[in-house]
Parts: C-alpha cells; structure tokens; sequence
C-alpha cells in the first residue's frame, strides 16, 4: 500500500508532496482508496462533504468503530503526515482478520477531504462541514491563488458543492473514532515508547493580516515618502515570535501574498496569514491581540491600513477520558501527551468520543519532505490500532 501510494502528488524537484483538494493528485489518492477498499470488499461510498468511508458490516447498525486519517497534503509536505493513518487503518483491518478477530460492530474506514487546508485556507474542511462547525455558504465561497473557488473545484472534480453541510445523522452512527496520526514534534520520542495516545489538541487558529499601503517606483520614492506595507508586515513577523516567546505560545507568519509583487515596486498590499496556538484558550487570545495591536500599531506610524480576519479557529479538545483511558490502558501503559497540531479528530471531539494514537518522529520533522517513521515503529503502530479497534468492535 505504501508503494503504490507514495508517488502520487509527489514532486520530483522537492521530493514533497502537494497532494492538494480536489485536484488530479487529490482524485489519484482518492482512487487508491477506493481501490484498497474493493480489494478488501468494503463497500465504499463519498459523503455530501467530500470524505470518503469504506465499511466492513452494516452503518445503518450504528454504534460504528471508524478509524482513518486523510491523504491530502501541506505544499511540500511529508509522505506520513495524514496518509500513515489511512494505510494503517487497512492493514489493521488486515491483522483483525489475520487473527479472526469477530466484529460484533460494524467498521469503516474514513479519508477525510482537505485536512490541510493548504489549498482554500480553511483546514479540516471535510470534517468541520459534516460536524456542523463551518458554514456551507462560507466554504463554497473559499478561493485559492488563483481565485477558484472550492464550490468550481468540487464540481470541476464530479462532487455537488450545493449538498455540502453538517451530516448528524451520519456522525450519530459513529460509536468511537480512533485516529493514528505520526507525531509532529519529539514528546514521543523522548519517552523511548513508538506508541502514544493523546491527551488534548491546544487551542489554534489562523488570522489573515492585510497590510494596506501605497504602489510606487523602488528606485525613485524617498524612503520618508513610502507607505510600505511590506516594512509594517516584516516587523509583524518579529513581534510575532517575540509575544509568543514571552508567552510559552507559538505564532508563525508561513504564507504571504504580495501585490504587485514587482521587484523594483514598493508593494500597495502585503497579505499574510498567522498560525498561533497555545496550551489554553486565553494565553492563545493574548498573544493574537498583541499581535494585532503591534501591527496596527506600525502601520499608524508608517501610513499603513491594517486589516485582520480571523478564517479559522479550533477550541482547546480535551480527548474523552473514558475512551482515551480505554485506549491507553489496552495499550499498557503507553505515553498518554498533549499535541498542537489540529487533526480532524479533534473537530469530531464535540460529536462523538474520539481518541488519538501517535506513531513516534524520530526528528520530529513534520510538513517537509524530512518527515520520517520507521517502519518497526510503523508496524507498532498498526498492531496498536489493531488491538484497540478489537477492544472496540469485539467487546
């Protein structure tokens, strides 16, 4: 599975992947899935929100043990992040069946659409829609670079962007999701365990900053003349990283757009798009305000308009103590530790319990071609979800 999935979306120049939605390398993933499916013979459908489910037994039974992750990708991301819990959900239904193990639940798989949001800047999008917690209306109207909207990308792809919305009566049939997800940092890896289970998502969102000044010549305007809206950003950046520092936070300016984006143009606009999160809600609201006071701040002094929208934001997610506790206690006594990445169990946390198992990141590399899992701590890793999805589905 590993094989035939790691070259789609994979560019030869960076060896990353851009396996971004509703695009040709987003259909080849969803194909593959498709194809793993039917060789396993589940019956295997898209919902109104684009996300894919492959099911061994009846849904409408419900009391559904689904596990899964997503295959869509970060611009140059690595090849695990997302797609090692979609691999390992097949090959963990293959070890339930290799010990013949008895469901008495029924089971799915799930690839989630546009995890990332690297595309239309929104992430989770296929889970937010289906929990309710992003408006139709809001998504279809998202655009990427280049101004396509995602309601033309979805039906340029075969999907109707005009049934997209929340889905209660599909997420009312999920008993328990359980998703493995490779680590993005090094907490694992500082125990010695390959296994851990997750505690809490910390509070994240993300802020889109628009700086307003004025288009001129680079070679012929006084420095005392300009409205540079690129010097007001820069000293953002810096503000950014320090107000987060003090705060034990973190903020990150990682995608800018500027117009006209001339070499020798002072710049009339900078858009730029902040990530922050934090260990709890109110440090997290700290940091972005200061932020935004900062900026609004420099731009006062230097003649530019600032402007911030808030596009998306994800509350503090305690994992179920019940299920979590379940999980870690099958397992033995693994890690049980907190992450700031988002994933999409998080954002299904408010609808139905949810649980997380992290497979260990030796450099804690992650969204870069860099990120890595060995394949021992891989295959740990699957035998770990084999052994929850069994508690799980054959109590």
């Amino acid at each position: 599975m590993w094989r035939d999935l790691a070259a789609i979306g994979r560019h030869r120049g960076t060896g990353g992947y851009r396996r971004h939605a509703w695009t040709a390398a987003d259909a080849d993933c969803r194909a593959w899935f498709r194809a793993e499916a039917a060789a396993r013979g589940l019956a295997c459908e898209s919902d109104r929100n684009g996300n894919q489910w492959a099911w061994l037994g009846d849904p409408a039974a419900g009391d559904a043990v689904v596990t899964g992750s997503h295959l869509d990708s970060v611009p140059d991301g690595g090849a695990f992040d997302g797609p090692l819990g979609v691999v390992s959900a097949f090959a963990a239904l293959d070890e339930l069946r290799g010990r013949g193990a008895r469901l008495l639940r029924p089971l799915a798989v799930v690839n989630f659409a546009d995890e990332e949001g690297a595309r239309f800047g929104v992430a989770c999008t296929g889970s937010r829609l289906s929990a309710g917690t992003l408006a139709p209306r809001a998504a279809r109207e998202l655009r990427d670079a280049d101004g396509t909207t995602l309601a033309d990308a979805m039906a340029a792809a075969g999907h109707d962007p005009q049934a997209i919305g929340p889905d209660p009566e599909r997420l009312a049939r999920v008993g328990a999701f359980v998703e493995l997800h490779v680590e993005q940092g090094r907490a694992l890896d500082a125990t010695g365990h390959p296994v851990g289970v997750a505690s809490a998502i910390w509070p994240h969102g993300r802020w889109r900053f628009d700086f307003h000044g004025e288009a001129n010549h680079a070679g012929t305007t006084r420095l005392a003349d300009r409205r540079d809206p690129m010097l007001t950003y820069a000293r953002t950046v810096l503000d950014a990283r320090a107000r987060a520092e003090a705060a034990g936070a973190l903020a990150t300016f990682g995608k800018v757009a500027v117009d006209p984006n001339g070499v020798n143009a002072i710049a009339s606009r900078v858009r730029a798009w902040l990530d922050s999160r934090a260990a709890d809600e109110r440090t997290l609201d700290a940091v972005v305000a200061a932020v935004e006071r900062a900026a609004t701040g420099h731009g006062e002094r230097e003649g530019v308009r600032v402007e911030v929208t808030r596009e998306s934001f994800t509350p503090v997610v305690t994992f179920a103590g019940a299920l979590r506790d379940r999980v870690a206690a099958r397992l033995g006594g693994v890690p049980v530790l907190p992450t700031g990445a988002g994933h999409d169990a998080g954002v299904l946390a408010a609808a139905v319990p949810t649980a997380m198992l992290f497979v260990r990141n030796p450099t804690g590399v992650s969204h870069s071609p860099a990120e890595h899992a060995a394949e021992d701590d891989c295959a740990a890793g699957v035998a770990a979800l084999a052994d929850v999805l069994e508690d799980l589905a054959c109590p």
